[in-house]
């Protein structure tokens, strides 16, 4: 495997992608797949998915870094193998491994469906120099070394500016660090309607960090000497929750469902669903939270 940053002689993508016909089918298509998988790419100029298809199926392969050849097929110009392979719809993509097809699929479809089609005909390969960086950061934030994951993801943003896990990440390092305006800052640059569990969990932990008022002394004090005293409960673990101790806030929130679950309109276990989020679905302080909170619920 490269070390990273080292330069490798990756094929061009004139090597990979070709424009193709029913004169060199045979000899682009069927003899190539005898040394590597070929995906063959039925299109028309008239086809308005294809003009998104075609250019994502590029960027895949491209991805593949040499694994998979990508073979573009104008239907209307060259209609015998099209026929032959009974391409009744476009776009449709066909992938041939020895001489024969043994994949395939219809219609514009999603990356991520696009990159597991080459997958099942190339394996996972070897992580990018991107994926790479992002494992870097991950590592670094979980074991505490919150400057070298912002740097790391910093990096990885430098490599791909809309990387949303890199947003999130970097997003993650400003909040866990007490700055929350920088935070908020960082995940304002992703993109619209972008979808990513960490990110939406940033989000969650930047909402409990704005909303929680006072300081944690005086509201223990409060609570200290009259434990039924919900509010000073349920404030004492929005300030907890936005000083990053999810776990004690949990603790307080649930406390309080167990006292009184219908209390200021579920106020508390509303509150207790945003930390689950804040914290990570796959957090202990979920895991363990939303089993106290079963067993109270169900009880």
């Amino acid at each position: 495997m490269p070390m990273l940053g080292e330069k490798t002689s990756a094929p061009s993508q004139s090597d990979l992608i070709k424009e193709g016909s029913d004169a060199t089918f045979v000899a682009d298509v069927l003899e190539a797949s005898k040394t590597q998988p070929v995906i063959v790419d039925f299109w028309a100029t008239w086809c308005g998915p294809c003009k998104q298809l075609t250019p994502a199926l590029e960027k895949a392969v491209v991805a593949a870094k040499g694994a998979v050849k990508l073979v573009k097929i104008d239907v209307d110009k060259n209609p015998s193998f099209a026929g032959q392979l009974r391409v009744q719809s476009i776009p449709t993509v066909y992938a041939f491994v020895g001489g024969r097809p043994v994949d395939g699929f219809m219609g514009a479809v999603p990356d991520s469906q696009i990159k597991a089609f080459i997958e099942r005909l190339t394996g996972p390969g070897e992580p990018s120099d991107l994926d790479q960086v992002l494992e870097m950061a991950r590592e670094s934030l979980e074991v505490g070394d919150i400057g070298g994951a912002a740097q790391a993801y910093a990096q990885a943003l430098q490599m791909e500016p809309e990387n949303v896990k890199a947003i999130a990440g970097l997003a993650r390092c400003y909040l866990t660090g007490g700055d929350a305006e920088r935070a908020q800052e960082v995940v304002d640059m992703a993109p619209a309607g972008a979808k990513d569990a960490e990110l939406d969990s940033v989000r969650a932990a930047l909402a409990l960090a704005t909303e929680a008022q006072g300081e944690a002394g005086p509201l223990e004090k409060r609570l200290a000497a009259d434990p039924e005293d919900h509010e000073a409960r349920f404030e004492l673990a929005k300030v907890l929750a936005a000083q990053g101790r999810m776990d004690a806030a949990a603790d307080h929130l649930l406390t309080l469902i167990e006292k009184d679950r219908t209390w200021n309109e579920e106020a508390a276990r509303k509150q207790l669903l945003t930390i689950f989020e804040a914290a990570g679905p796959t957090s202990d302080v979920a895991k363990k939270g939303r089993r106290r909170l079963s067993s109270i619920l169900f009880s």
